[in-house]
This record gives structure tokens, sequence and C-alpha cells, in this order.
């Protein structure tokens, strides 16, 4: 599979990454055979970069995926978790829980380093913590070889520039979910060419955007406007009727663009993933590409506020 050079961290990344939250079953009941032959498949397809977090099944996802990789070598993939998130509504990025944060999750993970270290959403807290105790704790452990590489992640533009005009010359990298898709383009339009010429690297997690693009039933808790939601629907019967899942397309798509470095998706179900290394072997469908853009373009970056009020 291509990969791309993580900004200034050296580390290169597969296009497609694996995210490991199926196997805290987050989104439904997962069977661990399954779940865990999805991480071989997604290993032996060349989705060697894992990210994962404590707050997936709260800490399920973490040992699940130590398990799983218990039967591979540690220079056979690259690893990626997080830290500050670990629950709803539990958050704690003070630097004492940085330090216990990790090394639980080493142990979980059957490892003795990270490749890539996140702060997980920071908008729901105050955000001066972030700058002040937890991203130099975070440093410290980058100094001591426990990860190779850190950076945070949120949903809101504002909480990104914000967080940035503090830390931009410290951190590796940003993962930045849902706004890299066929409707919204906010994190390639907005905030990339800032990290750009910093050296920071850019991640793309949710290309299905929490199942608005794809044919399954749209979750009671997906938060975007009703507007948008219709829109999807009419994209993905535009696909249907010319043979094509709308969810091959949006996949394609948040890959294919060289600036973002790698794009996060998961599943537990090792089927969902052949499928989609599949579909990135194939051409996209440009005629068809344009048509749903279009189709999307009054609803184009419409989002939701997500976080602390002062932080959207």
């Amino acid at each position: 599979m291509e990969t791309r050079i993580l900004g200034k961290s050296g580390i290169a990344l597969p296009v497609l990454s694996f995210g490991a939250s199926s196997l805290g079953a987050e989104f439904r009941n997962v069977d661990v055979n399954e779940a865990l032959q999805s991480v071989h498949t997604a290993l032996e397809l060349g989705m060697n970069f894992i990210d994962t977090s404590p707050f997936y099944g709260r800490g399920m996802s973490e040992v699940l995926l130590g398990i799983a990789l218990k039967q591979h070598q540690r220079q056979d993939y690259l690893l990626g978790t997080k830290l500050g998130r670990y629950s709803l509504a539990h958050f704690d990025f003070s630097a004492k829980r940085v330090e216990e944060s990790v090394h639980v999750s080493l142990h979980r993970l059957g490892t003795d380093y990270l490749d890539v270290l996140l702060l997980h959403d920071v908008e729901f807290v105050k955000l001066p913590q972030i700058w002040e105790e937890t991203i130099p704790a975070v440093i410290d452990l980058k100094k001591r070889g426990l990860v190779r590489a850190i950076g945070f992640s949120c949903y809101p533009m504002k909480t990104f520039n914000t967080v940035l005009n503090h830390v931009e010359d410290d951190i590796d990298c940003v993962l930045s979910y849902n706004q890299y898709t066929l409707q919204n383009t906010r994190f390639a339009d907005e905030l990339v060419p800032r990290l750009k010429p910093k050296g920071i690297g850019a991640i793309n997690a949710g290309p299905f955007s929490a199942r608005l693009l794809t044919n399954a039933e749209l979750p009671a808790w997906l938060k975007e406007p009703e507007e948008v939601k219709a829109a999807a629907r009419a994209a993905a019967k535009l696909c249907a009727n010319q043979g094509i899942d709308i969810a091959q397309l949006a996949l394609q798509y948040s890959c294919a663009n060289p600036e973002i470095t790698s794009t996060v998706a998961g599943s537990a179900n090792p089927n969902n993933i052949a499928k989609w290394a599949k579909w990135l072997e194939q051409p996209i469908d440009q005629a068809l590409l344009d048509q749903v853009l279009a189709l999307f373009a009054p609803v184009k970056n419409l989002g939701h506020n997500e976080g602390l009020a002062e932080n959207n």
C-alpha cells in the first residue's frame, strides 16, 4: 500500500490506516475472534499503522489489540494511542495522568514504545492546560524514547488553531475526524495549509463520517444537521443507481489527497477491511464523484459543535 511521510517525524504511514475503535465495541457488539482477525487482515493488506485509545471500550480496544499483536513482530507495525479522554464525561489532561495513562497503554498493547501519541478530544477542557501542562509532559515522554511522534486530536477548527498558536513548534501531527470527506473538507481547506509549512503531519479519521457516507441506517446519535443527512441519502441513491457503494467513493476520495498523510478507518469485521483494500486498488469514478460533490455543495462543510461552547 502507498505510504506518505508524517510531517517532520520521518514516519511513513499507509494512506489507509486501521482504526481500532471498533474493537472496543463502541458502535456494536463484536465477536472477539472477528475483532482479532480484523487486526491480522489489516496488517496483511498493508494497513500497518493502528490507531486506538484508552477511551475506546474503556480499555477494551487496547487490550484486544495487544492480544492480536502478540502474533506480529513489533517492527512490522506502527502503533498510535491517545490520552486524556477516558469516558464520555471523564477527561484528565494533568501531567500526572499523562505518565500513568501511557504506561497503562504500553502494558495493554504489549510494547515498550509508541509511534504516535495524541491528546484525545482537547475541545472538552479548558485549553490553557493543554499547552501549559499536558504538552510539556508529552514532550518529556518523547525525550525518554517512549514516543516517537506527538500531537493532538479534536473536532472544532477554532480549537485546532487556538492550540496550534501555542504548540505548533513542538508537535509532529494532528488528527481530525469527519472533516475530510465527500461532504466536509474543512480540514484540508482551512487547517492543512497551516500545518504543512511547519512540518506537522495531517491524519484524517472517519472517511465514512460516522456512517453518513454509507448505505447503513443512520445512527440516532449522529449529530449532523438534517439537511446534511438528506443530501447523504440522495448521494447514496445516486451511487447505487450507478452500481457503486457510496462508501467506496468516500474512501477513495479521502485517501487520494496527497496532503493528508493517512486516513483512519475501522471495523471489527475483517471482510470490510479486505473490501476497503480492493476499493483503493480501483480508479475513482471521476464523473460520479463530480455528481456527488455537486449534490453536497449546498451543505458543504456544515457540521456540528463539539466540546465546550467556548472552544467552538
